[in-house]
């Protein structure tokens, strides 16, 4: 990887501690859930002995459910091995201040075991994987996320109380493009991208969508670890100042029946010298001969790898035609009824992932969109016509429409395994299973109202 800048430096965070300014150091990792986990410690402490020998935490935290209950079954942590800890350690190049947490500044940890090994099922981890698959080659990938959100006027714990039903969501109409829409939460949403700005994140533009209550904070490329990073950061800090404003936001991929909130992610490739690997102007579509082929892998892949991109139940709820969520794995020149979308001109050449929710893990979509990616490479595969039309009338394959058709597939995937190997695999596939057993233990609302008294 390439050397950064850090939001913050080491040396200016000591002398924000010795001046007063900075008292607490967050040291977190993204779990399996897309989550930040960690500990927050007293700002001296940590700079006397947490930063260059890192701290300890239970390795339960990628073998449990989204409720942080332990659940059976996971290979690198049980009770039978103890539930003991891994270790994290801080990536200097992610120092950040968090202004909507004053005195406190940020630092994202990688995992690893005691013996100094990576913790193989970390999302970070699996990440940084493919990205070395890359600089194999000499290639490193460039990556945005664009993350909807819905914006209710309830508090959190208010809307925990009522079951989350008859909340109040801040725009009563579709306000998508809308200025006047989007001004009725202008105090939130500029709070929000002033403070990212703070946090070291370059925030390109707030707009409305097409929910009751949807919006989108878009923030500009960057190296693709770099990207997952604050996408993380971004993510919780958003949640927190919502909090804070006795408001609530949620990024799950299907809130309602409406229009579901997406993760579109942007990815392209740059060699040694910054020059665009996949852009060719004299190719169809300004697309190079190794484009055709990355692309190709992401269709060939995408059906494989939709655990990553589409990971929870609720997820697949978005894949409904003429919603703007993709159903067919299709691929088309600024085209958004497809799965992947191609736009852009020399160094911003690009093609989008229109499959992921505002749900999704960003460091585990990136990797599958790589390893599809490098997959097309490596077996020469060609792109199939691209489409012009309507791709959800189309006769391409449909996505996966359920978690468990989802894990299936992967876990039948010699693409997966090659790519990630037999841990990964096999973790994530679980993670899939709980989720489904779950769900198909609980009785739902729906249920309840259909039944109760009419069966």
């Amino acid at each position: 990887m390439a050397d950064r800048t850090p939001p913050l430096s080491v040396e200016e965070l000591r002398r924000l501690v010795d001046t007063g300014e900075i008292d607490t150091v967050v040291l977190a990792f993204t779990d399996m859930q897309g989550r930040l986990q960690g500990k927050r410690f007293a700002a001296r402490f940590f700079l006397d002995d947490v930063l260059a020998h890192g701290s300890e935490g239970c390795n339960y935290l990628l073998a449990v459910d989204v409720d942080l209950n332990t659940v059976d079954g996971y290979a690198m942590s049980s009770w039978e091995r103890g539930y003991g800890d891994f270790c994290m350690h801080g990536d200097t190049g992610t120092l950040r201040r968090t202004p909507w947490s004053p005195g406190t500044a940020l630092l994202t940890a990688d995992l690893a075991w005691h013996d100094g090994t990576p913790v193989a099922a970390s999302p970070r981890q699996i990440l940084r994987r493919q990205l070395d698959r890359l600089a194999e080659r000499g290639w490193r990938a460039y990556a945005g996320t664009e993350l909807e959100f819905m914006v209710f006027k309830d508090t959190y714990e208010d809307a925990w109380s009522r079951g989350y039903r008859d909340m109040h969501p801040a725009n009563l109409y579709n306000v998508d493009y809308s200025v006047l829409g989007t001004s009725r939460v202008e105090p939130l949403l500029r709070r929000i991208r002033n403070e990212m700005g703070a946090a070291g994140m370059t925030v390109e533009s707030a707009k409305g969508e097409c929910n009751l209550g949807q919006h989108e904070i878009a923030f500009r490329y960057d190296e693709a670890l770099t990207t997952c990073d604050q996408h993380a950061v971004y993510k919780t800090g958003a949640k927190e100042i919502a909090a804070q404003e006795g408001m609530a936001l949620t990024f799950m991929a299907k809130y309602d029946e409406r229009e579901g909130n997406s993760c579109h992610i942007h990815l392209s490739l740059r060699d040694e010298d910054g020059a665009p690997v996949l852009a060719d102007e004299s190719g169809e579509y300004g697309m190079s001969p190794l484009m055709r082929h990355f692309l190709a892998g992401q269709i060939a892949a995408m059906r494989d790898f939709t655990l990553l991109y589409a990971p929870n139940i609720n997820s697949y709820k978005r894949f409904r035609p003429g919603s703007f969520a993709p159903t067919a794995v299709a691929w088309g020149p600024d085209n958004r009824t497809c799965a992947l979308r191609v736009i852009g001109h020399g160094h911003a050449h690009r093609f989008e992932n229109r499959l992921p929710g505002g749900d999704v893990n960003p460091y585990l979509a990136v990797a599958g969109m790589v390893a599809a990616g490098l997959y097309g490479i490596e077996h020469k595969l060609e792109l199939p016509d691209a489409c012009t039309g309507n791709a959800y009338t189309g006769d391409a394959e449909h996505v996966p429409t359920t978690l468990r058709e989802a894990a299936d597939l992967w876990e039948k995937s010699p693409i997966a395994r090659a790519a990630f190997g037999d841990e990964v695999v096999e973790h994530y596939l679980h993670m899939a299973r709980v989720e489904l057993d779950a769900y198909d233990s609980a009785v739902t609302d729906w249920e309840r109202f259909r039944s109760f008294e009419r069966m």
